[in-house]
């Protein structure tokens, strides 16, 4: 890609190359099943500062009808969207006479909890698996991808929303103009919309390279987000500062023609952190690439040293973020035994790329392995306390961003 998928703009400065890969949300059914790869390369407009992919993997490639992400697996995800219902439902009145609309729903892990409290609700999502999930949990939802033509046939059947929730979505879109135009349609008047989206701020500072995957055609600030927002009709009046996928931001955003809302100070302060860090210019941006080449010899310094010692490798969590991380330091079943999961959809595949064998977590106490290498390092926490049994054998878990740390 030459030119910006936002704006337009020629493009020059690079982000960081990390090889070619297989999308990394595509589990094999066999080790030697066939897969594609594409290119997973970033680059940065200077003139509205958005990074993205520079090469474009067709969303049909990607969000497939047996699409395996499922975002209940995850019980801390599913705290984080009960907290945001309850806090919604508060700030902005909402009751039986609401509407609440997800954007990319997944498996109804939020808009159950507006269902449990009386308020009507709509998902939508493209993959038809965690739809049906969804609807067992009492989520109407809607298989399909959105954008502006997707909205405007929603809002001609009724669903116009008072309330807008798009987490870590924003950045797995194409077409990102007209996907936000579809807020703008189907927003009501005073109505309000969220987005949720990892902070590039934390991506460059923290070497958050794994969170670069085919999904992810944009990494976001606050400074890019605003601009497509006001471009395509909106406001941003709030944000806030989240611990979510090693630190996100929240933006509140209503129609640029509603005045209910005033801009509040959170929102100053953002811009101002973000203009300090850099961010509007071309400094903020160079020298990553060798920054993520460092995480990569320090994994692979590990590995080579806990084979010279006779110790055993294992995985946990066969995330997005894993396989980007393991597929660019080359690592194969032959350093890692294998990983586990809790999602059983997984269980019994292995890991694009690196082929790895996926198992469920029992598996972890039978084999006894002296390291757990934790892939999806924003759930350390949770994953630590739930294989706390590994210090039963003397074993120690692992993580390799931003630098390799054993405890």
């Amino acid at each position: 890609m030459s030119t910006c998928r936002f704006c337009g703009t020629e493009i020059s400065l690079d982000l960081v190359d990390l090889g070619e890969q297989p999308p990394s949300n595509s589990y094999l059914a066999s080790a030697d099943a066939p897969e594609k790869e594409f290119p997973l390369r970033t680059v940065v407009c200077e003139d509205c500062y958005l990074v993205q992919l520079a090469d474009e993997v067709p969303p049909g490639e990607i969000f497939t009808a047996d699409y395996a992400y499922y975002s209940s697996v995850s019980t801390s995800w599913v705290a984080h969207a009960k907290a945001y219902a309850d806090a919604m439902i508060q700030r902005f009145g909402l009751d039986a006479n609401s509407k609440v609309v997800e954007i990319a729903s997944n498996d109804g892990y939020l808009l159950q909890h507006f269902v449990k409290a009386g308020i009507p609700v709509l998902g939508v999502d493209p993959a038809a698996k965690c739809a049906e999930a969804a609807k067992e949990k009492g989520v109407d939802t809607e298989v399909a991808f959105f954008n502006a033509e997707t909205a405007e046939r929603l809002k001609a059947t009724g669903h116009g929303a008072d309330l807008m929730a798009a987490n870590n979505v924003l950045a797995h879109v194409p077409d990102i103009r007209s996907f936000v135009e579809g807020f703008a349609v189907l927003l009501n008047d005073d109505g309000v919309a969220t987005f949720e989206f990892p902070h590039l701020l934390n991506l460059l500072n923290l070497v958050q390279f794994d969170t670069i995957y085919h999904e992810h055609y944009s990494y976001l600030s606050l400074l890019v987000v605003e601009r497509v927002l006001n471009e395509c009709g909106l406001r941003v009046f709030d944000v806030e500062e989240l611990t979510t996928h090693g630190g996100s931001l929240r933006v509140f955003v209503c129609k640029k023609s509603c005045t209910k809302f005033a801009d509040q100070p959170a929102l100053t302060a953002m811009r101002i952190k973000e203009k300090t860090a850099g961010l509007d210019s071309r400094l903020a941006y160079q020298g990553f690439d060798d920054k993520c080449q460092a995480v990569r010899e320090g994994l692979l310094s590990f590995l080579d040293a806990a084979r010279l010692d006779g110790k055993t490798v294992v995985g946990y969590g066969a995330a997005a973020k894993g396989n980007t991380l393991l597929n660019y330091a080359k690592v194969g079943a032959d350093q890692i035994d294998f990983v586990c999961d809790g999602n059983s959809a997984k269980q019994g595949t292995f890991l694009p790329g690196s082929r790895i064998p996926v198992l469920s977590p029992d598996h972890i106490e039978s084999a006894k392995p002296d390291y757990v290498l934790i892939l999806p390092w924003n759930l350390r926490s949770e994953i630590s306390e739930q294989l706390k049994v590994i210090r039963d054998w003397g074993g120690k878990f692992v993580v390799a961003i931003p630098e390799i740390e054993v405890w």
